[in-house]
């Protein structure tokens, strides 16, 4: 009953958001041709998501390439950063630097050097991702407690019985929010890549709908690009939630 309930409190937040927006837009307080009503967006969106899905699965390709680069290589390097002491102290500042330079300003050199295209919105989202896992990962490997590790050797396990029934189950948490955090930044860089360096994907098919001032087409591709991505951390939390029940 109490689940229900805040289910239903969610739904009606939302349903007096929309309503309120629908009459700012009604009585002249938001202009619509730069922030459309609901309805109005709504009466575009079944076009949209016809016009939409092959241009979705185009960027969601990109996407999920970029968040494999950056999940392959950031879990590895993150547990090597994370348990090597002399490791974490040479290369984290630099990795540290890497994660604060503004992202969007490494595309220019990405589409001179790759061209417009597949590669360098994939290798954007990886860079975009990359550094998040990095160090969350080497943040929940350094958080390990090291007696447990001392048992378990005291015990006579052997290396790899320690990485599998110790060190896994308690880096487990940092490796999976780091891999929810890591998908939202993947979308993120291959929408730019494709706004910026792009013929093609969701993140063109959305620059051209806000250079053409057609917003009701802009929100509704918006929409339809959030649920995806709120869809896809759900089932990501879902899986961790199950995973703990591993643990």
């Amino acid at each position: 009953m109490g689940r229900l309930r805040v289910l239903g409190c969610q739904a009606l937040s939302v349903a007096a958001a929309l309503v309120a927006w629908e009459a700012a837009v009604h009585w002249g307080l938001l202009d619509p041709t730069f922030i459309p009503a609901p309805s109005s967006v709504l009466g575009v969106l079944a076009g949209t998501v016809a016009d939409t899905l092959p241009r979705l699965g185009d960027t969601l390709a990109k996407t999920l390439l970029g968040y494999a680069l950056a999940v392959g290589a950031g879990v590895p390097a993150g547990l090597l950063l994370g348990s090597r002491p002399i490791a974490h102290a040479v290369a984290m500042p630099y990795v540290v630097a890497l994660y604060g330079i503004p992202k969007i300003l490494i595309l220019p050199w990405l589409a001179l050097i790759f061209g417009i295209g597949l590669a360098t919105a994939a290798l954007s989202a990886a860079v975009f991702a990359i550094f998040p896992v990095v160090v969350l990962v080497a943040a929940g490997t350094r958080d390990v407690d090291p007696a447990l590790v001392t048992v378990a050797i005291s015990m006579g396990a052997t290396r790899a019985q320690i990485g599998r029934k110790v060190l896994l189950p308690a880096v487990l948490p940092s490796v999976l929010a780091a891999m929810r955090v890591a998908l939202v930044f993947a979308m993120l860089g291959a929408l730019l890549a494709e706004m910026l360096a792009g013929n093609r994907g969701m993140g063109f098919q959305m620059q051209r709908a806000a250079l053409a001032f057609r917003a009701p087409e802009l929100f509704a591709a918006t929409a339809i690009v959030s649920v995806l991505s709120i869809s896809a951390v759900l089932f990501l939390e879902h899986l961790n939630r199950r995973l703990g029940r591993w643990r």
